[in-house]
């Protein structure tokens, strides 16, 4: 009975881990329909030095025409990158919103654009640009979202 109960207690200790686990390679499977868009805010930087302000101006398809396994949606807006997770991801993700913020140097729109998951510090020498919208629990982030506060 005692070794009964000592496994109970360590599959109890397991499945939260499992769980998270799942939860940030799905995260993390849903970043990768970002490419859509970065590809667009990074030649509008290259081109104006400005932000698009939305998918139209970052010449990608409309937000709802850019979906995935994991993702239902793709927002620009001020030129960060939000991911709305939906779809076939789980019933915990659904909804929930991942950003991606680009990271300039300001005046030399030729040097290539730093994307700044959720709070991640962003580089020296750079300015972070948009709005994060993430609101997906850290422990479900994959390590590369997570970190210390971003510098406004």
């Amino acid at each position: 009975m005692a070794v009964v109960l000592v496994i109970a207690v360590l599959a109890l200790m397991a499945i939260p881990s499992m769980q998270d686990t799942a939860l940030k390679r799905q995260v993390k499977e849903g970043i990768a329909l970002a490419d859509v868009a970065k590809m667009g805010v990074q030649t509008v930087w290259a081109l104006s030095g400005d932000m698009p302000a939305n998918n139209a101006a970052a010449g990608v398809p409309p937000r709802d025409k850019i979906v995935g396994n994991m993702v239902k949606d793709v927002n620009v807006e001020g030129g960060a990158i939000t991911l709305t997770y939906g779809n076939n991801a789980s019933k915990a993700l659904d909804g929930k919103r991942l950003t991606l913020r680009p990271a300039v140097v300001v005046g030399e729109p030729a040097v290539p654009v730093a994307w700044v998951c959720n709070n991640v510090a962003v580089p020296n020498g750079m300015e972070v640009r948009g709005r994060n919208d993430t609101d997906i629990q850290p422990s479900w982030l994959p390590v590369e979202c997570r970190g210390g506060e971003a510098k406004k």
